[in-house]
């Protein structure tokens, strides 16, 4: 055992002294060390009760013949950081998590992990460092938050943010947003929309990283406690037969990934955390194959924000396998594979059925014949840009109008809610990007506020920084190179008509190649000053195409 190294023989004999100062028993300090990394903490609704998964997991662990000890993970809320300079702090924490994780399990030794994460980059970070480490790992998620119901409705924290939006534009009264805001986030979880801590909660267990149910059962039922038990159990089998995180997230497994995210309709940001992941388990991960992935795969599924299902639905029409299992109908997915449960992905899917045609379509009745995100190019996206094609209503599928520019997206946010921007515009937001945020800022506040003033079907939105799961519309991110790395958003001037073709994966500005060069010749990026760990985040990360990762990862 690996933890051997750190409690067995005369010459450890002072760390377990330590050990016992723990409380720890002989029996204890002889089985497999387990160490359960808690993302648990009293500001992040989806970790609030993490502790009690925690506990569960512990269980599990020591049912199993294993000695469990927890150690933290830190995570932010979004949407708490959201519309500030928070939000800065947001995606730099991935790699933070990544290497005190590593710091930690390698310090102590541990034989085995059990990862316990649920929000945006708290998850990926865990799942990085679980393919660095290379140790028997599982992971079990805090689960989504159960739908806020408003007037009858059921409703997210989108909808939310939409309705300060509709407040601006004078259309809910102050009362009507109270409402919102008391209702739409009524239980712990993380929130209940395939937002990107769905998102990737999902495409845990697709890479067979999570059991069955991790990403849907919400966090509110106790079912998820027996997952955390079975979890805890899992690992110690996982253990036994030497099952570690590069053996399930293969090439293959990573593949399987981006055919899901399709079906399912994922955040954007799986576009950007995907890549990172296979990068620390040695797999090169192109985001250009999500155009060849998405042209073969339909789009099954249109929760919150693309239509009205939430997680809640999914879970009860049977959840990822089962959607997995319709996909797989079409011979996309590797089924070969192995996962966390000791059996492969087609033994996993195989009895699993679609319970509901209505949350998860069948086949022969898609939401669209290709899958839920795109990846697009042009000479204002030269190395690619990214969109969630399933929550942009068909109207705005194809678009043509003037650039509106601003250099910060607080501008943006003031000419949006001031009325300045009208339909057909192009909103472009740069040095929002990872190293010109830096940081790369989620904009969920400008794309809720043109679908809450009622422009969602005829603006679009580009920008080099990126979008929240919840945001929906034409809102185009992860444009590169980014404007502070000399890219061409840095070069749009107000005016400049952008055309946009998201059926033909393509984005472009109406401007000549002489002009672009008069204006680059002219132009030096802005370089925002900044101290700290955002100063040493800009120096180090590379761009949004190549998953934001650290040069030296």
């Amino acid at each position: 055992m690996r933890s051997d190294n750190a409690k067995s023989g005369m010459q450890q004999a002072p760390a377990r002294s330590l050990f016992r100062a723990l409380g720890l028993t002989d029996e204890e300090i002889k089985q497999p060390l387990i160490g359960i990394v808690s993302s648990y903490n009293e500001i992040v609704p989806g970790h609030m009760h993490l502790d009690k998964i925690v506990e569960a997991v512990k269980q599990g662990v020591a049912m199993a013949g294993g000695t469990p000890i927890v150690f933290p993970a830190i995570a932010v809320c979004d949407g708490i950081a959201m519309g500030h300079e928070g939000m800065k702090y947001s995606l730099v924490t991935r790699d933070l998590i990544a290497d005190s994780t590593e710091c930690m399990a390698l310090a102590h030794q541990f034989d085995a992990l059990v990862m316990v994460p649920n929000c945006d980059k708290n998850v990926p970070g865990l799942l990085m460092v679980a393919a660095r480490l290379n140790i028997p790992t599982v992971f079990v998620s805090g689960g989504p938050m159960l739908a806020g119901r408003v007037k009858g409705q059921k409703r997210s924290l989108s909808s939310m943010f939409e309705a300060v939006g509709s407040y601006a534009a004078g259309t809910m009264t102050e009362d009507d947003v109270k409402e919102f805001e008391c209702k739409v986030c009524p239980t712990c979880g993380s929130c209940s929309g395939m937002y990107t801590a769905n998102s990737m909660n999902c495409l845990t267990e697709v890479l067979g990283m999570g059991l069955q149910g991790n990403g849907t059962i919400p966090a509110v039922y106790s079912e998820r406690l027996v997952l955390a038990k079975h979890a805890g159990m899992a690992v110690m089998e996982l253990l036994k037969k030497n099952i570690c995180p590069r053996d399930i997230m293969t090439e293959k497994a990573f593949r399987n990934a981006l055919t899901m995210d399709m079906a399912l309709g994922c955040s954007t940001n799986s576009m950007l955390h995907l890549p990172a992941i296979a990068h620390e388990a040695g797999v090169e991960l192109n985001v250009d194959i999500a155009n060849e992935i998405s042209a073969k795969t339909p789009n099954l599924c249109h929760l919150a924000p693309a239509g009205p299902t939430y997680m809640e639905d999914l879970n009860e029409a049977g959840g990822i396998y089962a959607v997995m299992n319709e996909v797989s109908q079409l011979g996309l997915l590797n089924l070969d594979c192995m996962t966390v449960t000791g059996k492969t992905v087609g033994e996993n899917i195989k009895d699993c059925v679609n319970k509901d045609p209505e949350v998860i379509r069948p086949l022969d009745n898609p939401y669209s014949r290709t899958g839920g995100i795109a990846v697009l190019r042009g000479n204002l996206a030269p190395d690619s840009c990214v969109v969630k094609r399933s929550a942009v209503v068909p109207e705005m599928l194809v678009h043509e109008g003037p650039a509106r520019v601003f250099d910060s997206e607080e501008d943006a946010i003031d000419a949006i809610k001031s009325g300045r921007i009208v339909a057909g515009d192009v909103v472009v937001i740069r040095y929002e990007g990872p190293k010109g945020g830096p940081g790369m800022r989620e904009m969920l506040n400008p794309t809720s506020a043109i679908a809450g003033m009622g422009l969602g079907s005829s603006v679009a939105l580009i920008t080099d920084g990126r979008f929240s799961g919840a945001s929906r519309g034409a809102s185009i991110g992860h444009v590169c190179p980014e404007a502070a790395a000399g890219g061409p958003i840095g070069l749009v001037e107000e005016g400049d008509l952008i055309a946009i073709d998201i059926n033909a994966n393509t984005i472009n500005m109406k401007v000549s190649d002489e002009e672009l060069a008069k204006r680059r010749a002219a132009w030096t990026p802005k370089i925002k000053e900044v101290s700290g760990y955002l100063k040493r985040y800009a120096q180090l990360v590379t761009s949004a195409d190549q998953g934001a990762v650290l040069k030296g990862n």
